[in-house]
């Protein structure tokens, strides 16, 4: 005999409890972790400055970009009351306008640590694949990092206070995120395509120039990186548009018909489109700076020497590439999540 769901439990039964999420960072706890590895940071980078710096940090010498030296503590220091006003109760009850302006300072300081750290996406390559001939500075890679998980705290400590100043779920009372998607929308088609088109403009500059003309070494890890660069610049971006990146497709072994974790598709994308934005968007910009200044962005150094009409070509196709993924990531995000994240509703 069943039991309906209004019926009394059974003498010597408890009731089946429902399903609980695993504990996520979030409230107090997330405040104090962001204020303390932000606080830590900032301490480094003062005592690198004040002449206890290890030497070169990266290609470029610095570990960071953008914001150094003291620019880059004046950034913790400019986090730290971010932090501190997301995680604040009185934030709780502020009105359209204020938080609005609270969620888009922290964006803007998010931003700010990885546009610092954008040299990570080098050292992720330059580990992974160590024969590619990348020198690795791993004390610049673990400060880089460091500066992009500051970052990435604050903007979690951001998500969270939108989550909780968000509407509630009518069905537990949970904060509930916009609704999810019920087909992909045509702008995040376009934008997958979008993205492979610029990988395919990068491959076109390449063949102008000769597929001789790489700085990269030769060898296994050559092979491992055309395979992987191809692959994120094609399947990656079309996984996220089309129902093949989220459900297995027929001929898959054992797995026809099933969902595909959203993380396998999810993660790639975001972290990737990321790193292609903000490195060869900043770099794109110190671009035009360079060519408005009458100088050429790309002088020939190394035995390398390219026209520089061809990173006219490339670096936007990266930075169109990685644009055009990352507006693909938002939608299969959307398109694959539930409303609410505390009920699933």
């Amino acid at each position: 005999m069943t039991q309906g769901p209004n019926a009394p439990v059974l003498p010597g039964r408890r009731a089946a409890a429902p399903p609980r999420r695993p504990a996520r960072l979030s409230g107090p706890r997330l405040t104090g972790v962001a204020l303390g590895w932000v606080v830590a940071y900032g301490a480094l980078r003062i005592y690198w400055r004040l002449g206890h710096a290890p030497g070169d940090l990266s290609p470029v010498g610095t570990d960071l970009v953008v914001l150094d030296g003291w620019d880059s503590v004046g950034l913790c220091a400019l986090a730290l009351p971010v932090i501190i006003a997301l995680g604040s109760g009185r934030a709780l009850s502020l009105d359209g306008t204020a938080r609005r302006t609270l969620l888009v300072a922290a964006g803007g300081v998010a931003i700010a640590f990885a546009a610092c750290a954008a040299l990570l996406l080098l050292d992720v390559i330059g580990a992974i694949l160590p024969g590619l001939g990348i020198e690795f500075y791993p004390i610049g890679a673990l400060s880089r990092s460091a500066c992009l998980a500051s970052g990435v705290l604050v903007a979690l400590a951001a998500r969270d206070y939108r989550r909780r100043t968000r509407a509630g779920c009518g069905a537990c009372g949970g904060a509930a995120a916009p609704g999810p998607l019920d087909r992909t929308p045509r702008w995040a088609y376009a934008a997958a395509y979008f993205a492979v088109a610029g990988c395919l403009v990068r491959i076109a500059a390449q063949a102008a120039v000769g597929f001789g003309q790489n700085p990269m070494s030769s060898g296994v890890s050559a092979v491992l990186f055309e395979v992987g660069f191809v692959l994120g610049g094609s399947v990656l971006p079309l996984a996220l548009v089309h129902s093949w990146g989220r459900t297995w497709p027929r001929w898959t072994p054992r797995a026809a018909g099933r969902r595909i974790p959203r993380r396998l598709v999810l993660w790639p994308g975001a972290g990737i489109s990321g790193a292609l934005v903000l490195y060869f968007g900043l770099m794109l910009l110190q671009m035009f700076w360079e060519r408005l200044n009458g100088r050429n962005p790309f002088p020939a150094t190394g035995g390398l020497d390219l026209p520089e009409t061809f990173f006219w070509f490339a670096v936007p196709g990266y930075f169109a590439w990685g644009a055009g993924m990352a507006v693909a990531a938002v939608a299969y995000a959307r398109r694959t999540r539930t409303a609410c994240r505390t009920c699933g509703h």
